[in-house]
């Protein structure tokens, strides 16, 4: 005998009764046995009523899986009251991950044959909601047929489950294709609106159908001409605009249609100048319409008038009270500023102003456009703005603004001098935050301007003595004042204030660096680095560069430890040598690839006690090796082998010829990807000690308009390798031929396999997030041979 049970009604006021978790659990685990025993044993007719309250307990979350074949028996109904619920049921507790889907494709076969609207209504949106790929191909021939009914509420549902099988089976796209031409002089609201939406289905994932639907253009031109003068029905209208939501699906249908299409987007530019024009943008959905238009006055080939007519669109949604809208004109403003890059710099003033805007999403949109606005005629005024910019922005925007600022700087900078004095202003406010290579490119920089480094020693050593605490800034003034520190005691620099500097006042900063808790490992490496290289340019006694290098010798950090013994070293044993050691760095022509072979030959031809400073920490730790003076990173070359001095050697020499033994052929490099600018190409080196170790080092070069963030290169091998990931020298790939990123990978192949690799890259570019996952298969076979 079947237990008494609650109406849906008592049951809804039961659970919103409960006063805790608990309590509702047991309501419904009370309920839900009642429903199982009504399914079993109860009054069929009664049925739908059980099933009605297990979707809504459904809806809370509880299982409801027991009530699936229910669904398929009301369906089967003959009456109208359980197929409603049965349907509903179907729609909510099936999908195509349950086998039992595909029981009901017969039940909604006949319903859609039926002839009963309501009936064949509700099959269509079930169909629409779960139909699979095989209830898509088993009923496509009846839903082409609804299609034409004369009822428009059918038509309507059909239309739109016929972008549903278009979504699931591509292939039947020709199935649909005769008939949306005629739809299209449909005049109800709801069955135009869906064939638009059909159409753009249709034209997405078929060139068959859109080079057929182009032909359909100057009839969707007038349509939405009618829309925008005359006006649909005012029971469609919303704020005084005319069927707003039609008005955006004909746009986006001819933006698809127009684009790279002369002869379309000719005949749609009439219409779009109207469009942007006579549009209320007053209200949420004249905004809505008008960004349509803009942005299929941007996609098709527009005319240049046009164009700029939508940057000004966007222009004035940048001073619209909604923060949505202004949050969308600069999103799209940023991906006009390469194509229409005048145009967009004529609201650089308003793009400014929304830097300081408190949303954080507004404000990181307003820095990635202002850093696209620079260029060579704004440099000055935009980055003395974004420096404002950078000393109140927030944490989370300081690193991209920071980078943003010296790449600017780098780019477009117009004097030398201004270079470095703007990288010393973003180091000072924000030097924690910076990019991994600003260091390097900083002291590369001063190197390079001769005439500056009275002026840039001066500059660092004030900034200096005032603060300890930005680790970039302190590593690049203790390299400068290592390198010109004779410079610095001179008082020589017309372009600076006055400043008298003691050999012994400089002594001390050093020190206080050397002690103090914030100093990085790096930056007392290059601390002590520059106390050694004071002693050949002071004049006075060496003897307190000698107590503090000695007192390191006993150092816990093993990397400066060692530095501070080779240097003891260098003092007690070769002291003759110490001042051709510690000669002054070399100027370094920067460039591309050429330069950097110059660089490379430039370190194996001249010893030198200090390479120039570089990105990242581990990195720079390395490069403190005294022992390593002589060798560049492990993927540099190694330098030739002395000349034998045996007469055989010597008439060799004078010959000039090879005067070493032939080295094995160089592997050829390999590029593995290229995409939008961004390239990344694999270069090999075995070293002869040790033939079954590969170095492969990943340089990843961007010849674009835009920076590559966010760089990630990760690497997988089989198992019968071993590989090691070497820190990477940054992860921004600046744009247009800047300094590349490199990554050494480490492979040993003990039994000399076939390599294969697989690279998965990660990375922001245009603001979207890409990820890419390939294989490497070609490599060169004398790579693992």
């Amino acid at each position: 005998m079947v237990m008494s049970s609650l109406k849906l009604q008592d049951l809804i006021e039961e659970i919103r009764g409960a006063k805790t978790q608990a309590q509702e659990r047991e309501v419904i685990q009370k309920e839900c046995a009642h429903i199982r025993a009504s399914f079993r044993d109860g009054d069929p007719l009664l049925r739908h009523r059980q099933l009605a309250k297990l979707l809504y307990v459904h809806m809370l979350g509880y299982p409801a899986h027991f009530g699936q074949m229910e669904c398929l028996k009301l369906i089967a109904s003959p009456r109208f009251i359980d197929k409603r619920v049965g349907y509903l049921g179907a729609m909510l507790l099936l999908d195509e991950r349950q086998d039992a889907h595909l029981l009901i494709t017969n039940s909604i076969k006949n319903d859609l044959n039926q002839g009963i609207q309501a009936v064949q209504g509700l099959a269509l949106c079930t169909l629409s909601t779960m139909g699979s790929a095989e209830m898509c191909r088993d009923l496509a021939t009846e839903v082409e047929k609804l299609l034409l009914e004369r009822s428009p509420y059918v038509r309507k549902k059909a239309v739109l489950t016929a972008v549903h099988m278009i979504r699931k089976v591509p292939e039947l796209s020709d199935t649909f294709l005769p008939v949306c031409a005629k739809l299209l002089h449909e005049r109800h609201h709801g069955v135009l609106l869906g064939t638009i939406t059909l159409i753009t289905e249709l034209c997405e994932r078929s060139p068959a159908a859109l080079k057929r639907f182009r032909k359909v253009v100057p009839q969707l031109v007038q349509i939405l001409r009618t829309l925008v003068t005359t006006g649909y029905s005012t029971e469609h209208s919303i704020s005084g605009v005319s069927d707003p939501f039609l008005q955006v699906q004909i746009l986006r249908l001819l933006r698809i249609l127009g684009r790279n299409h002369e002869e379309s987007s000719e005949s749609m530019n009439d219409l779009l100048a109207q469009v942007a024009t006579n549009t209320d943008t007053s209200r949420n959905a004249g905004s809505a319409v008008l960004f349509e238009t803009v942005l299929t006055i941007v996609d098709i080939r527009s005319a240049a008038g046009l164009r700029v007519l939508a940057v000004n669109i966007l222009g004035r949604f940048l001073l619209n009270s909604d923060k949505n809208i202004r949050y969308v004109a600069l999103t799209s403003l940023l991906r006009l500023v390469q194509s229409d890059h005048s145009a967009v710099q004529r609201h650089r003033p308003t793009v400014v102003e929304c830097l300081w805007e408190p949303d954080a999403s507004l404000s990181r949109r307003a820095l990635e456009l202002s850093l696209a606005l620079v260029n060579s005629s704004n440099v000055r005024a935009m980055t003395q703005e974004l420096q404002g910019f950078l000393e109140s922005c927030p944490l989370d925007l300081r690193a991209d603004c920071a980078s943003g600022i010296l790449l600017a700087a780098e780019r477009f900078a117009p004097t030398k001098r201004w270079h470095i004095d703007t990288i010393l202003r973003v180091l000072t406010m924000a030097g924690s935050h910076v990019r991994d290579d600003a260091v390097a490119n900083l002291t590369q920089l001063i190197g390079g301007a001769q005439e500056l480094h009275a002026y840039s020693v001066r500059r660092l050593y004030s900034a200096l003595a005032q603060d300890i605490s930005q680790q970039p800034l302190v590593q690049v003034a203790a390299w400068c004042i290592g390198e010109y520190g004779d410079l610095l005691l001179e008082g020589s620099c017309e372009e600076t204030e006055p400043l008298q500097v003691e050999e012994e006042e400089v002594l001390a900063l050093l020190e206080r660096v050397l002690q103090s808790h914030m100093s990085l490992p790096a930056t007392r490496g290059y601390a002590l680095t520059a106390l050694m290289k004071l002693s050949t340019r002071l004049r006075g006694d060496n003897n307190r560069i000698r107590q503090v290098v000695s007192i390191y010798g006993s150092c816990l950090d093993v990397e400066l430890q060692q530095r501070a013994v080779e240097y003891n070293t260098l003092f007690r044993k070769y002291d003759h040598m110490r001042a051709a050691i510690l000669e002054k760095m070399p100027l370094v022509d920067r460039g591309g690839p050429q330069a950097d072979e110059e660089v490379k030959e430039s370190k194996e031809a001249t010893h030198l006690l200090e390479p120039a400073p570089v990105p990242t920490e581990p990195q720079a730790s390395k490069l403190l090796d005294l022992l390593d003076l002589l060798d560049g990173p492990s993927e540099d070359p190694q330098p030739p082998p002395p000349v034998d001095p045996s007469p055989e050697g010597t008439l060799i020499h004078l010959l000039d010829l090879p005067c070493a033994p032939l080295a094995p052929a160089p592997i050829p490099n390999l590029r593995v990807f290229e995409r939008e600018g961004l390239q990344l190409n694999l270069s090999f080196v075995r070293p002869p000690g040790t033939p079954t170790l590969l170095l492969i080092t990943a340089t990843a070069t961007n010849a674009s308009e835009g920076d590559v963030t966010h760089f990630i290169c990760q690497a997988a091998v089989p198992k019968s390798f071993q590989l090691q990931l070497q820190a990477p020298s940054g992860d921004t790939v600046p744009a247009q031929g800047g300094l590349p990123v490199t990554q050494v990978l480490r492979i040993l192949n003990p039994n000399k396999a076939p390599l294969r690799l697989k690279l998965r890259l990660t990375y922001n570019h245009y603001g979207r997030s890409v990820q890419e996952i390939f294989e490497v298969n070609n490599l060169p076979v004398e790579a693992w041979q």
